[in-house]
């Protein structure tokens, strides 16, 4: 599990194909790694990857042809830079939201503006993740939680502020540039509880007791506030 704030930026050594698959090698740059363990988590771009190998100033992951294809980690050279975040321990300050490191798609950065001294990114999601992109609500871009200031249809926009563009990669997209989302994890689980479980669809079912979901039912299980 993760929260979202990069604690580093990291550099991609190399890539070796193995049976389809990569290993991918990252200098973890100011990353701590006094903590880190072989099979421990790292973040990486928002990918929740293994470390295999710890070489001492980096680690060594192997991206599944999976990954490979559901994320943009297929787009990294040598020498690209990568957010990273290790895996939240229960003692560590929940800064972001609730980061699995599962990503959902991949996007696409459409438009960049300068606003006074923040800059807007417009980005494109798939469309079968626009249900669960909200204003105001939480996306998480190569693994930056970040808040979502206006939807259009399965286009979203994001206000950058300088801080978080220093801190990450983001100050290297460009317009094309294809990015790793994750939806928030309470929309997910929303969306089954009012689908009722269905296995077939996952939009609301007539004639069940979940379809029938009030702000009651909500706020006694912990998902609004009553007022």
């Amino acid at each position: 599990m993760f929260t979202g704030i990069i604690e580093a930026v990291g550099t991609v050594r190399r890539l070796e194909e193995r049976g389809g698959d990569i290993r991918l090698h990252i200098a973890s740059g100011k990353l701590d790694l006094s903590d880190v363990k072989l099979g421990d988590s790292i973040a990486t771009n928002g990918v929740c990857l293994t470390a295999v190998e710890l070489p001492g100033d980096g680690y060594v992951a192997d991206v599944s042809k999976e990954s490979i294809r559901r994320t943009a980690l297929s787009q990294l050279s040598a020498g690209s830079p990568v957010n990273l975040e290790k895996a939240m321990q229960p003692t560590s300050r929940f800064g972001g939201h609730i980061v699995s490191g599962h990503v959902d798609g991949v996007g696409k950065i459409i438009e960049i503006k300068p606003s006074g001294r923040s800059v807007i990114y417009r980005v494109e999601a798939p469309a079968e993740l626009a249900r669960y992109i909200a204003e105001k609500g939480s996306i998480t871009v190569d693994g930056v939680s970040l808040t979502i200031n206006a939807v259009e249809g399965s286009i979203f926009s994001l206000n950058i502020v300088p801080h978080t563009a220093q801190e990450t990669t983001i100050a290297n997209y460009r317009t094309g540039s294809r990015v790793n989302l994750e939806v928030d994890i309470i929309a997910r689980y929303l969306e089954r509880l009012l689908s009722g479980g269905d296995v077939e669809s996952a939009e609301p079912v007539a004639d069940t007791k979940a379809a029938e979901m009030t702000e009651s039912f909500l706020a006694e299980n912990g998902f609004m506030r009553r007022r």
